[in-house]
Formats: C-alpha cells, structure tokens, sequence
C-alpha cells in the first residue's frame, strides 16, 4: 500500500474551458481529490508549429479559468516541463490513480508523447481516460456514414461539471519549488492587442456578437480580406484551443436559429463547423500527410525548393501586392481568412512552383488559429497534392480586384505601395518609370 495520497488528475491540452468538459466532470464526481494542471511543453513550444502567440493565448485561456475557479478555491497549475518527467515527479509526491483528459488530434510530436504516456501510464499502474475532442470519431478508418454520426455527436448533452463540488489539492511544497524553478516564459503572459485574446468569456462575447449582429454579414464579406475580420465568425482560435466545443457553438446557433431574420449566412456558417470536424477527421485517418503527399503519385513532382522565391513568400516580398499584404498581416496578427490562406498556398505551390513541405509549418505557425488536421489537409489540397480535387490555382492579380478592389488592405500592410494610385495598386509594376 502506498504511503502517498492517491488523486486524479485533469490533464488540460487543447480544451481550456471549464464548461462541457468530460474530463473535469469525471474528476469531480471521483471520491479522490484532483489536480488540474496544464503543461506548457518546452519540445512544442520550441518546434517550428508554435510559438509565443500561441503561449499567450493558452496563458490567457488559464487566467480566465483561474478566474472562474476562484469562488471554489482552485486553480490550474500551470507547468513549463515535458509531461512524461513532469508526472515522474508528481508521482514521487502523490498516488496518480486516474489521469483524466480529452483526446488529441495533433502533430506528430504530440502523438508520440501521448504514446510514450500510455506506456508510461501502464508501467505506473495509471489509469488514463480520454474523452472524444468536438465530433471526431478515434480510429475510424472509413467515411460511411460520418456525417449521420457527426450531427448526434453534434447534438450530444453538453458535459457540465458541477464545480462546487470539485475537490482540488495544492501541491507539496517541493513541487510548487521545482514549478518555479522552470518559469513559463515572460512572452507569453505579455499582452499583445493585435491578437485575438483567449479565454471562454471571450470566446462566448464572439460567438454572440456573431449570431446576434456580425453573422447578417458573413456571406459578404468572408471573402474579404479587410471585412472578414469583422464578418466572420472570429470562433476558430476558441475551438482550436478549446475554449468552446464544437457542441457549444453548434447547439447555441440553432438555438437561436429561429429566432433571426438573416438565417441563409448562419446556415453557411453552420456548415462549417461540420467541415471542420471533416478534415481533422481526415488527418485522424491519415496523419502522415504532416510530412508526406496523400497521392503518392506526386512524390516525383515539384521536388527542388528555391530558397530565395521561399524567402521573399515568408517576407511578405513576393511582389503581389495582395500576397505579401496577407503574409505581413498574418504574421503580424494571427490571422487572415480562408480564401486569402488559399492564395498564399497556390502562390507558393502554383505560382512559385515550390513545395508544399517549404511553407506549411511556417504558414501554420502563424495562424492563432493553428489546427493540424485543418492546416496540412488543406495545404495539400490547395497544393493539389490530394489527389482526389480539381486543381485550384488562385490568380493573385484577380483576387486583389475582385475582394480589395481600392487596395486599402494592400495600402495598410504594404505602406512603400501607399501611393501608388488605385488604378495601379493591384499591378505596380505597370506604372512607368516617371510615375514610379
């Protein structure tokens, strides 16, 4: 018999929300105390998918929390470790009888590390319970039937956990030391108002703000690389980390579905949240294609990168004038829409005849919103490396007229073209010598 008190712990990863979450609600109803912890892991962090804007946003996302727990004297521990040595540690200290946490479509550096905790798990005598993420189906292999399971997974009651009732342990004092001897950054618990903020009181004012006033505009404007930032649902860093379930935001708009006048651009935008679900799905199924092609018959295509043409994209110094105001406003911000995303990779993949494996990590470290089964299905198929789609190539030129048709997106994130007249801003390399 151990000479440890024996706990629960709830390990948080990318569902930083205490409202419908299976794990929590577990946790609490188990006759042992819990720890709540979540684990900034340095080999992510300093991987080439993240980086402090996603630090941040997670920083914020456990403040919020913490906030919520305060009336019941709880808090999220909060670690800048590696999982496997971190739970070495704790269980010098406690009994871990039951590790709680949702599962994980993620890089292949996070599928490792769950497999290298299974092991670890089992060699400890730990019971590790992980609960469906959003409506993603573990293990499954075919499409037939997905989107029947989807809408009941959809529509499932919501998890609620009841946290007067949570019973929550402070750590030993030797463990809050070795907490403190590694310190989570400095960068991540700095503000930066240029990005979205986290936290589900956020993530619940955007999802409103969208159905009760933005959404009338989403079918206008999601095009729009300046008026999607405002038509647009803005949800997609919440559901990445977790700060709303899928059922969350699905339940709430047709919820109040009914009840609008402007239903055409919230069904598009209820469609969505299913296609969503469908590539992560995708990758679940087929996570090599973090590295390798999905049609193999591509292997032997587009093979040779040219550093200077991946530099200059990266920069923001292509030349296309919509092109490098995307990538500066990305990198600058956390965002840009779908349709400007799209372009990006077609410049690069179609335009500049490079790689997808040149620019997708870079590209998907920039977006707050950064979700790995989204991020290399859709790189691949805008790559046209899927095999399965038509080929979709963007004309950079065309898609400066037809969605910033005066430039004021080009003029705002590309201030050396400011002047040039708008007849011009979509092809400054027409001016003539006198007017350059």
């Amino acid at each position: 018999m151990s000479e440890f008190p024996a706990i629960d712990v709830v390990w948080f990863k990318r569902d930083l929300r205490l409202s419908d979450h299976a794990p929590l609600k577990q946790a609490i109803e188990s006759p042992r105390p819990t720890l709540l912890v979540y684990i900034f892991e340095p080999s992510l962090f300093e991987s080439d998918h993240y980086g402090n804007r996603h630090g941040r946003f997670i920083w914020e996302s456990l403040c919020d929390m913490d906030d919520q727990l305060d009336p019941y004297n709880a808090h999220i521990v909060k670690v800048y470790h590696e999982v496997i040595p971190f739970f070495k540690k704790l269980s010098n200290h406690y009994t871990i009888s039951t590790v709680l946490s949702h599962e994980e479509t993620g890089i292949n550096l996070t599928f490792e590390r769950d497999k290298d905790f299974a092991r670890f798990c089992d060699s400890k005598g730990i019971t590790w319970i992980e609960s469906p993420t959003n409506a993603v189906f573990r293990g499954l292999m075919h499409r037939d039937g997905w989107r029947k399971r989807w809408k009941k997974r959809a529509k499932r009651e919501l998890n609620t956990p009841n946290l007067a009732a949570l019973d929550s342990i402070d750590l030993a004092t030797a463990l809050q030391q070795y907490i403190l001897s590694h310190p989570i950054p400095n960068a991540y618990q700095k503000p930066n108002l240029l990005f979205q903020q986290g936290g589900e009181a956020n993530a619940w004012r955007c999802l409103e703000d969208f159905v009760y006033e933005r959404g009338r505009h989403y079918n206008d404007l999601i095009s729009k690389p300046s008026g999607s930032r405002y038509g647009c649902s803005r949800i997609s860093p919440f559901l990445t980390w977790g700060n709303l379930s899928l059922q969350q935001a699905y339940q709430f708009l047709w919820d109040e579905y009914d009840k609008l006048d402007y239903q055409w651009p919230l069904r598009s935008f209820g469609s969505r949240l299913k296609w969503h679900c469908h590539f992560i799905q995708k990758f679940e199924a087929e996570p090599r294609i973090e590295f390798e092609n999905l049609n193999r018959g591509y292997n032997n295509i587009r093979t040779e990168q040219n550093e200077t043409y991946v530099k200059a994209w990266k920069a923001g110094q292509t030349g296309f004038p919509l092109v490098d105001a995307c990538m500066r406003a990305v990198k600058k911000t956390g965002y840009i829409n779908f349709r400007m995303r799209t372009m990006l990779v077609s410049v690069l993949t179609h335009h500049l005849w490079q790689p997808w494996q040149a620019g997708a990590q870079f590209l998907g470290r920039q977006f707050l919103d950064f979700e790995p089964g989204i991020h290399y299905s859709q790189f691949q198929m805008q790559a046209g490396t899927m095999g399965v789609n038509s080929v979709r190539i963007y004309n950079p030129v065309k898609q400066g007229y037809d969605h910033d048709p005066k430039g004021n997106f080009i003029r705002q994130w590309v201030p050396e073209l400011r002047q040039v007249p708008t007849e011009l801003i979509h092809e400054p390399w027409k001016m003539s010598k006198m007017e350059q």
